[in-house]
């Protein structure tokens, strides 16, 4: 069957006896033919597809080990360069049931990248948005125009899309970290742009120091500096630490120990969002960050979201259920709950779980698309 064109046609229409379908007959036979040719589906045929009851994801719930993906990445670091081809010895996690694409899910992407003593990653630049997150190791500097920012155990650093940016390892071990960025939603909208920088940084951006000019600006709770007007889209601030983010989580539960209802997400549910201290919205247009403590012996109720996220765990052991999926996870491992698919977790034996997540709200925010779902205590 070849369309006006001559080119053959990609739409294959198949009458079938079925409920909702028009009964098979040979003017419906002729009638799909012409469809073909002329590159029409009806939606009557589709319309299971298209519009479902409820999102029927394309990812699956699926968890990645972190001891084998730093064995993995240790190896990578031992046989494949760092520089111009590959970029970054970034390695992407596969859901698989995305056929093989570097895709966490439709629309993330997540990667351990592995960086060797005094090793440097080349600087480039692009228009997704990115992030890193530290679940252990110390010493590696990102380089974001010129501003050296430190990565260390349980700091979160976003980085809006377009910006110069490279790494530095200043240590005397390798370091593995999380990368997140929205790839898969940007290839997808066909809206990707990247640009090469420099082969090597500056001597002056190899320093190591304490803060970076970012924090030093931009990261006092509460002030704005009146030098920077405007709201930018994603945040300016480079670096979330972690005595932060840990100091918000502890006291949450602690308010709730004393009786304060309210703190908490949900009983011995702590949890906080990280924000772009210009306006106190998601870091990220595409991705919003969170980081979830689960009080010991404590669970969270299940949850349905439209859109997906990938989560890390950064301390502590637990269950997390998935849908039907259900894993015993410890500190860096990896999973990923697809959309309209339940989570919960709960933190087995005597400490507190500790959850890093990431995922694209944002944008069917932004659709008006987003819709959540919380189960009765």
């Amino acid at each position: 069957m070849c369309t006006s064109d001559d080119r053959p046609s990609p739409v294959r229409l198949q009458a079938v006896a079925a409920l909702g379908q028009p009964e098979p007959t040979p003017a419906l036979e002729a009638l799909y033919r012409g469809f073909e040719r002329e590159l029409l589906v009806p939606l009557w045929t589709e319309i299971g597809d298209l519009m479902p009851m409820a999102p029927r994801s394309k990812a699956v719930p699926h968890l990645w080990r972190w001891d084998r993906l730093v064995a993995l990445a240790g190896e990578a670091g031992r046989i494949v360069p760092v520089g111009r081809g590959g970029e970054r010895r970034a390695i992407a996690l596969a859901n698989p049931a995305l056929g093989g694409k570097p895709y966490a899910t439709p629309t993330l992407w997540a990667a351990i990248q592995y960086l060797l003593p005094g090793e440097d990653a080349p600087e480039h630049r692009h228009s997704q948005h990115a992030f890193r997150f530290v679940v252990e190791g110390e010493g590696v500097w990102t380089v974001v125009n010129g501003d050296p920012v430190r990565m260390s155990r349980g700091d979160f650093l976003p980085q809006a899309g377009w910006n110069w940016h490279a790494h530095h390892n200043a240590a005397t071990e390798p370091m593995a970290w999380i990368d997140g960025l929205d790839i898969p939603f940007s290839y997808y909208t066909e809206s990707q742009f990247f640009e090469r920088g420099r082969e090597h940084i500056a001597a002056h951006e190899k320093t190591t120091p304490e803060r970076s000019r970012s924090e030093r600006l931009w990261g006092h709770p509460g002030l704005r500096p009146l030098s920077q007007p405007g709201a930018p889209a994603a945040t300016p601030l480079l670096a979330y630490r972690w005595v932060d983010t840990d100091r918000a989580l502890a006291d949450q539960l602690a308010l709730e120990a004393e009786g304060h209802a309210g703190a908490t997400l949900g009983e011995g549910h702590a949890a906080v969002r990280f924000t772009n201290p210009s306006n106190g919205r998601d870091v990220l247009p595409t991705m919003r960050t969170e980081m979830h403590r689960i009080r010991a012996r404590a669970a969270t109720r299940t949850r349905r979201e439209v859109g997906s996220s990938v989560y890390q765990v950064f301390d502590g052991q637990g269950r997390v259920t998935v849908g039907e999926r259900q894993w015993q996870v410890s500190r860096g491992d990896m999973f990923v709950v697809p959309s309209w698919v339940g989570f919960s977790a709960a933190a087995d034996g005597g400490s507190a779980l500790d959850l890093f997540r990431f995922g694209d709200a944002p944008i069917f925010e932004a659709l008006h698309a987003f819709r959540e779902e919380v189960d009765p205590a």
